[in-house]
């Protein structure tokens, strides 16, 4: 699980641990670095701009050609999409460049900042405040679709395809955003998505997708959210990853990206 419920506010657990290795980088330079108050605020506060830019520059450049077909997803900072090594190189160069006139200082702010992006790296790798998988395998559980027919999603897996359970509802903007995303991936070779509405009536349901023009060969209704309990998931959308096979790959809670997408089904 990549985010964490904390009240009604969704956190992904990646940016709590960035948050939590900044603070930690704050005080502890604030105190080792011996630098005056003014220019320890223009460097921490200047690293952490450039930290995020280069880190979304270079996430940006690698994944190209997930974002050249809408480029100004680029901009939308809130979305995942941060490479550690671009934000560590910039912000490598920004500490030499600001410190430069403090010769220990700066082989100070050197060393900090690579053990809190190391720190951060491992944070995200061994995820203490993550969870195992809810459940291993697709499970066995029927619900219906827009036409009152009866759908199995354990039989999903005799397609031999990969399958993508997203969980939303009309009343939640980021879940309508990724919603065309998902309908290209259904109609992708090789892939089954399955979109189940969690707790609302049949009307609401059909009339977005309708108003949307979208289309999916499983519209599911789960009007007890009972995907929702399985999946342990805290909050919505939130998307699980199954192989042919029916087993867990990944989770996913909050909006997803194109290029989050395209590293599920190039993988």
């Amino acid at each position: 699980m990549n985010a964490i419920a904390l009240g009604p506010l969704l956190i992904s657990t990646p940016r709590l641990y960035a948050f939590g290795c900044a603070l930690l980088l704050l005080v502890s330079s604030r105190y080792l670095l011996g630098l005056p108050a003014k220019q320890h605020g223009r460097w921490f506060n200047g690293l952490l701009v450039v930290w995020l830019l280069g880190a979304r520059v270079a996430f940006v450049a690698l994944n190209w050609e997930s974002y050249s077909a809408t480029p100004l997803d680029a901009l939308k900072v809130w979305q995942p999409g941060y490479h550690a090594l671009g934000g560590l190189l910039a912000g490598l160069l920004w500490t030499g460049w600001t410190l430069r006139a403090r010769l220990l200082a700066m082989i100070g702010g050197l060393a900090m900042t690579v053990g809190a992006v190391s720190l951060w790296l491992v944070l995200v790798t061994l995820a203490p405040l993550g969870q195992q998988f809810a459940v291993a395998s697709l499970p066995d559980v029927t619900l219906e679709d827009l036409d009152g027919n009866a759908v199995s999603l354990s039989s999903l897996t005799n397609q031999d395809e990969r399958i993508i359970v997203n969980l939303w509802a009309t009343w939640c903007p980021p879940c309508l955003r990724e919603m065309p995303l998902l309908e290209e991936a259904d109609q992708r070779e090789g892939v089954t998505v399955v979109v189940a509405n969690q707790g609302e009536d049949l009307l609401p349901i059909a009339r977005y997708l309708d108003e949307q023009s979208l289309s999916f060969r499983y519209p599911l209704r789960d009007p007890q959210q009972t995907l929702m309990a399985q999946f342990q998931a805290p909050g919505l959308p939130t998307t699980v990853l199954f192989d042919q096979t029916g087993k867990t790959l990944d989770v996913h809670v909050g909006e997803l990206t194109r290029a989050q997408l395209e590293r599920w089904l190039s993988d």
